[in-house]
């Protein structure tokens, strides 16, 4: 009860504030005890999944925004994917919008779809990323909105480019730039100064490390946040066993594709049995991640079948 009471209180603050803190911090993270908070349910489009969703606070409230899935074209690709719209007072019990937000209307986000989408809110502007799979190729791709409801498909974010995932866009200019951390195997950067037209580098900023959660791969999480020690980055990672685990490194403020710390531990990594069975077992991938005054609450997708959320508070 104290602790739902704290929460509408500081879901009144949209306000971004950079503060201190320890990124080991992080593990004190606990994973909220009613997961799953979204399953699939129907035979329409989240029939078959509900996953990897994304967050914002707007007017005292948090929207999420997930991946939905469905049983069409099971033989040849993995369903088709929409993005669906959640609204909450709370942070955990939401009202589900009847149809999907974003759906494939474009040629090459048929028959995949829309997936795994990443939103930063920027000047009363919302900025989605999303992969658009079209059965044989993900192209990274963006959407801007004023209200959540409605949106304007901007289209692939890197055209000539023949594979792009998971842009996780920091709400933040530096150096007179926007920046994007992407990628699905390494972490790259991209700039831009019109957070629509984007200049990636051709270096990895983050890669996997042989013998730890991370060997396999690495891939961006929720948008990066600011904090008086760097930009905070939460990523997913992958071992050779594919199991998919959290972890989080710290940028640089003046140089974003500097390192100045990382974990060498995941905080989150799958424990419970809808993390560790579902359509794609041992997975936990985060892509959300609110932050109101003293409490933070990370949205994950749990075996790439239900949503899940994780609850850390801090003290001062």
């Amino acid at each position: 009860m104290k602790r739902t009471i704290l929460f509408l209180v500081l879901l009144a603050m949209e306000v971004v504030v950079t503060f201190g803190f320890d990124l080991t911090q992080l593990y004190n993270f606990q994973k909220y005890s009613g997961n799953p908070i979204i399953l699939p349910f129907g035979t329409g489009p989240m029939a078959k999944a509900a996953f990897n969703p994304t967050a914002v606070v707007k007017n005292g409230k948090i929207y999420l925004l997930y991946r939905e899935e469905d049983w069409t074209g099971v033989r040849r690709w993995n369903g088709t994917s929409r993005i669906g719209l959640g609204e909450s007072e709370d942070g955990i019990h939401f009202h589900l919008s009847s149809t999907p937000t974003i759906t494939p209307t474009l040629s090459y986000e048929k028959p995949g779809g829309c997936e795994d989408p990443r939103i930063t809110k920027i000047n009363g502007t919302y900025y989605l990323t999303y992969t658009a799979y079209d059965g044989s190729t993900a192209r990274l791709c963006e959407a801007i909105s004023r209200d959540l409801i409605h949106w304007e498909k901007i289209g692939s974010v890197f055209p000539d480019t023949n594979w792009s995932k998971s842009g996780a866009i920091l709400n933040e200019k530096v150096n007179g730039k926007y920046v994007m951390y992407f990628g699905d195997s390494s972490i790259y950067i991209a700039y831009s100064k019109d957070l629509i037209h984007w200049k990636a580098s051709p270096y990895p900023v983050l890669t996997p490390r042989p013998g730890m959660f991370d060997s396999v791969l690495v891939e961006p999480g929720p948008a990066p946040t600011m904090t008086d020690k760097g930009i905070l980055l939460i990523y997913n990672g992958a071992d050779y066993s594919h199991r998919y685990s959290t972890g989080a490194v710290i940028f640089s403020r003046k140089d974003p594709t500097k390192v100045v710390e990382r974990l060498d531990k995941p905080f989150l990594q799958p424990t419970k049995s809808w993390e560790k069975y579902g359509q794609t077992p041992n997975v936990v991938f985060a892509e959300g991640l609110v932050r109101l005054k003293n409490e933070w609450i990370l949205y994950y997708g749990a075996a790439d079948t239900y949503v899940c959320a994780a609850v850390l508070m801090f003290k001062h």
